[in-house]
């Protein structure tokens, strides 16, 4: 099977990876928009589960990671519900991590455990994903998943040049199975580039203000019965469409109030939003051993703090009285 991706080019595959794309879970990450509620406010932010875990797989694999870390790449993102983390504004689960906590049970449902074996590996060869360091590593640090997702938004929602994007990959270097950089520049483009993610996109004004809009949706819906917690197992579209079919006016007011037209507006503001700081500090590689960038470059450090202080600070929305 061959697979081309608009960041890391063209691959040819595994029979085995091949086998673990064409399940079911693997499947219904198509109709998971991975940025949760932002495809209800812009149908051009739009870029699904499945388009993020195929490019995680393909990342690890651009960067030598064995088969098994390639697969874990896949499926790291399996059992995540309709609407992504917005069910951890529903549940109010501060660690933003009801997809993690419902994931073995996701997996051993599935047909995945099988394939596995059919290949020779098992389960535990596999599991836990937490063992994978190309995969996954705790802020501020790199890793596949926070590199891979940070480029394919940017790529396709403030058009960054893939020239840029190429200079970046070929910067990126693995140390102690966890992923460095050889470049300082390519740090400090990376840095600002997370940032404009986690603050110009996941906090911007129409960002925010649909997580708050849909999340009262969804919390109304199940109080009235109209959904249950089992209908997020499905995929966006579905339990929309179950939402909008409802004949309560409490739901239909909240559904017309997601398209209103929102600016920021720290004066006269009708929400206040904060979400918890995410900051990134790219390891570089100087003398064979990884160190924070911010350690060499006071533009980072920079970054840093006015990072912290815009995530401490929140967005501030005033909602117009008209539709976008």
């Amino acid at each position: 099977m061959k697979i081309h991706d608009l960041l890391y080019g063209s691959f040819e595959i595994e029979d085995f990876l091949c086998e673990l794309i064409h399940t079911a879970e693997v499947q219904r990450l198509k109709r998971i928009h991975q940025g949760g509620a932002s495809y209800l406010v812009n149908p051009e932010w739009n870029v699904t589960r499945f388009e993020h875990s195929m490019g995680v797989m393909l990342l690890i694999r651009k960067l030598g990671g064995s088969l098994l870390e390639q697969a874990a790449g896949l499926l790291h993102d399996l059992s995540h519900t309709a609407f992504s983390h917005v069910v951890d504004f529903v549940l109010e689960h501060e660690e933003q991590n009801y997809h993690e906590e419902i994931f073995e049970e996701v997996f051993y449902s599935s047909k995945i455990p099988g394939i596995l074996e059919k290949y020779g590996y098992s389960v535990h060869d596999l599991l836990p994903l937490a063992k994978w360091g190309i995969l996954e590593q705790p802020l501020p640090g790199l890793c596949a998943d926070r590199i891979d997702y940070t480029l394919r938004d940017m790529a396709r929602y403030r058009e960054l040049p893939s020239a840029d994007i190429q200079c970046f990959l070929e910067s990126l270097t693995i140390v102690d199975q966890s992923i460095c950089l050889t470049s300082l520049p390519m740090a400090e483009w990376f840095t600002e580039v997370y940032y404009q993610e986690v603050l110009g996109f996941f906090l911007c004004a129409e960002n925010a203000y649909g997580y708050a809009v849909l999340t009262e949706i969804l919390k109304a819906a199940l109080q009235e019965g109209i959904i249950r917690m089992e209908d997020f197992r499905t995929d966006d579209e579905s339990l929309w469409a179950k939402i909008r079919s409802s004949a309560s006016n409490r739901l239909s007011d909240l559904i017309e109030s997601i398209t209103k037209k929102v600016i920021e507006d720290p004066e006269q503001y009708d929400l206040h939003i904060k979400k918890k700081a995410r900051i990134i500090d790219p390891p570089i590689m100087m003398k064979e051993s990884c160190i924070p960038s911010s350690s060499l470059s006071g533009r980072i450090r920079s970054m840093n703090e006015e990072a912290i202080r815009k995530s401490e600070e929140g967005t501030y929305i005033r909602v117009l009285s008209y539709p976008r």
